[in-house]
This record gives C-alpha cells, sequence and structure tokens, in this order.
C-alpha cells in the first residue's frame, strides 16, 4: 500500500521547494544528542514548525523510527499499527520496516493490523517531513495510533515496543517518537500553566504523575497516550533523562491569547 500524504497543502506545503523552505526557516544550528526519544508536536507548521524542527534538529535521527500518535479520527482500532507499504511526503517516500511492526504487534495482545485509523490521521503524517529534512541517511518506520485506554494497555503496548528493540539489538539505532500537542483552546496563561504541570512530570519520567496531573487538572493533551507509552518503553530500554527543548502556543502566531493551543518539544535518554 502506498499512503499519500492527506495533510500537504494544509498542515505544511505540498510542494518540496516551499516545504524546504519554511522548515529552514524554524532552523537554528544545534547540537546533536543521542537519544532514546522525543516528543514532538503534529499542528500547522506555521503554530508548531519551529518547536518540532528545534527538537529535530537537536538530536541524531536513527535509521528505525517508531511513531506513536493519538488517533483523531476514531476509526480503526483501538491500538491500530500497519507493518506494510510505503508513506509519501513531498520530500520522498518512507518504508514501513514491516518486521519490526510485525514482531512488536505478535507481541502484544492489544495491537491490531488496521490501515483504517492511518488514512486520514494527520499525527505521524505530519512529523516525517521534518523526520526526513535532518536525517543524514534513509529510515524506515513503524506508525502505531493509540486511543485511551488502561494502565496496564500501555504497559503491555510499551513492552512489546522495548522488548522487540532489545531482542533484535537495534536500540542504538532505533528512536521512538510521540506526537502530541498540548493544553488546546483555553487562555494563554491556562495553557502555560497547565502544560507546566505536564511536563514536570515527563522530565520526572513519572507515567503515573502525568496521568493524575491530565485527569486532576483537565489537561487537554492529545497525544498523552502515546507519551505514556513512550515514557515506560524509553526507561524498559534504559533511559534516565528528559529534557524540554521548546514550549510555546499557539498565540505566539496568531496573536490570539484568548484560545491557544501548546506546543512542547522534548527528549529523552
Amino acid at each position: 500500500m502506498i499512503r499519500q500524504p492527506i495533510v500537504a497543502g494544509k498542515f505544511y506545503p505540498e510542494n518540496k521547494v516551499a516545504l524546504t523552505k519554511q522548515i529552514n526557516s524554524f532552523y537554528k544550528p544545534q547540537n546533536k544528542r543521542t537519544v532514546t526519544s522525543c516528543i514532538l508536536p503534529h499542528a500547522g507548521y506555521i503554530y508548531s514548525g519551529r518547536v518540532a524542527t528545534l527538537t529535530v534538529a537537536s538530536i541524531e535521527i536513527k535509521k528505525n523510527l517508531i511513531l506513536i500518535g493519538p488517533n483523531h479520527t476514531g476509526m480503526g482500532s483501538q491500538f491500530s499499527i500497519v507493518s506494510l507499504g510505503i508513506w509519501k511526503t513531498p520530500l520522498g517516500e518512507v518504508k514501513i520496516n514491516s518486521e519490526i511492526a510485525r514482531r512488536i504487534k505478535d507481541k502484544s495482545t492489544k495491537i491490531k493490523e488496521d490501515t483504517r485509523a492511518h488514512i486520514y490521521e494527520h499525527s505521524l503524517e505530519v512529523e516525517l517531513p521534518i523526520l526526513q529534512f535532518f536525517s543524514q541517511e534513509e529510515f524506515s518506520f513503524v506508525p502505531l495510533t493509540v486511543m485511551e485506554g488502561t494502565k496496564s494497555e500501555y504497559n503491555e503496548i510499551a513492552s512489546a515496543i522495548a522488548d522487540t528493540i532489545s531482542e533484535l539489538k537495534i536500540s542504538k539505532d532505533t528512536l521512538i517518537v510521540a506526537s502530541s500537542d498540548m493544553t488546546h483552546y483555553e487562555p494563554h496563561k491556562n495553557a502555560e500553566e497547565k502544560d507546566r504541570m505536564a511536563i514536570d512530570a515527563i522530565k520526572n519520567l513519572d507515567e503515573d504523575l502525568l496521568l493524575e496531573r491530565i485527569k486532576k487538572f483537565d489537561i487537554s493533551m492529545c497525544g498523552y497516550v502515546a507519551v505514556v507509552i513512550t515514557i515506560i518503553a524509553s526507561k524498559k530500554l534504559g533511559a534516565k533523562n528528559a529534557e524540554l527543548i521548546l514550549y510555546q502556543t499557539s498565540a505566539e502566531t496568531s496573536g490570539d491569547f484568548d484560545s491557544v493551543v501548546g506546543y512542547a518539544g522534548m527528549i529523552i535518554y
């Protein structure tokens, strides 16, 4: 299956030259780090592109990527993976790593092979062009969309990911990417306060505290499930630290401070 980009021309330019120019406009030289995973926003590039670009620019892009993002459409299975095919972007084609995807799927009773969840979903697609832009070599990837579930389900999926990476001995060659925006459609000050609490929990690699704060303070972080799974998997792979690279809200682009969306770029290592 070849998946055509569905938000090119909407979330980011569909023309290669224009897309490259836009990503370049966000870029400032960064010291590159080797990390286990990262967290990237997935809004239109005019809003979240700077956060995503500077985060990706600060890390080494490995040859195997596992992309985990929320299912906004509600289509498909609760935890949906695709293990065969190619995804196109204006910067070229990216092949799905069938071996890694199938091993992850086989290790979890929760993950289902389901293309429906990915056909119209943007949360993974928008990460690919920026990752392609900064990659020094071709990479393959595994697409996984997730919906809300239980902590035990998140643990099972994280274990499937970490165990697959460990058994294949590819931890040095694999990067996990969690796709998530932060607080949605609240005043700028409120969003910053809520997002600071979520970011602090992530910086402590405390998935339970993150889940607790999301519920207690009603933090509308759309990809929190992907982030929780990423935290658990990263710790299983030996990660001990997390850092915030950049936080912004949409107000910095739109000028509307009454109703914003928050964006955080983070690394885990």
